[in-house]
């Protein structure tokens, strides 16, 4: 989908993706803090299709499930109970993720 919406001839569309492509590039914090941080982020702002990327973003940089869960234990605090719903839906990708890749690593 990114593909079709960067197709089209839309400056602010265009340069708003690069903006983001830049935010987690690494710089004075390395990729897995920024990954981390949008993590937090997304859960605060209850986007479950961010969470869904931010975890598997966190996964390829190596965060640890302990990682995951001090990071899920501030989006919490910072966000309230209202977060729980979509930490619930975080957790279960992180496990159907964590799985599919154990799989993966398995078959090769």
């Amino acid at each position: 989908m990114n593909e079709r919406i960067l197709g089209h001839d839309n400056q602010v569309v265009k340069r708003f993706f690069a903006l983001d492509t830049q935010t987690y590039k690494a710089g004075a914090l390395d990729v897995r803090t920024k990954e981390m941080l949008g993590l937090v982020a997304s859960l605060v702002l209850r986007c479950d299709d961010c969470i869904s990327y931010h975890v598997g973003k966190c996964l390829e940089a190596g965060v640890s499930e302990d990682e995951f869960f001090e990071v899920f234990s501030v989006g919490l605090v910072v966000g309230g109970s209202i977060v729980i719903p979509h930490l619930r839906r975080a957790v279960d990708f992180l496990d159907q993720t964590s799985a599919q890749r154990s799989e993966s690593n398995v078959e090769t």
